[in-house]
């Protein structure tokens, strides 16, 4: 049985909507640098990147159940109020997504509990990439 399934229990899943300047060129991005699934195109567009599902769409004004929030992708990327983090078993993960076009702010760096660095979207939002080194396995926390 899927755990997909409604008949297995799953009351919710967690997504992630990313408000984009430019729809294909983000697809373009999680795709072909990243390896996301495209599982539906259009606006919005479903992604499947790992073990979370995003959702890609463009910015727009308020609706009737929002009727005060403007979408839209961010202005300053100097300021940070969400990134994706993407815990990895390997942080060579790097290297992979480097030669696909990624473009890191850094190498990966050593730090008390993991090793990490980041990488931006064609919009600008930070994605975190992370290697856990305080467990036996990098993906422990994570899986259950």
């Amino acid at each position: 049985m899927s755990q997909l399934d409604s008949s297995a229990g799953l009351k919710f899943v967690v997504t992630n909507t990313l408000i984009v300047r430019d729809i294909q060129r983000s697809i373009a991005f999680y795709r072909d640098v990243l390896g996301a699934t495209v599982l539906r195109e259009g606006e919005p567009t479903f992604l499947r990147l790992g073990n979370i599902w995003l959702i890609i769409n463009v910015g727009g004004g308020p609706t009737d159940d929002k009727p005060e929030v403007l979408a839209s992708p961010p202005r300053d990327q100097t300021i940070l109020s969400i990134f994706l983090n993407l815990r990895v078993t390997d942080i060579r993960h790097y290297d992979l997504w480097s030669s696909r076009g990624a473009k890191f702010i850094t190498e990966p760096k050593v730090h008390a509990t993991e090793l990490r660095c980041y990488m931006r979207d064609p919009d600008g939002y930070l994605i975190e990439v992370g290697q856990t080194t305080t467990t036996p396995g990098p993906l422990d926390l994570y899986v259950q």
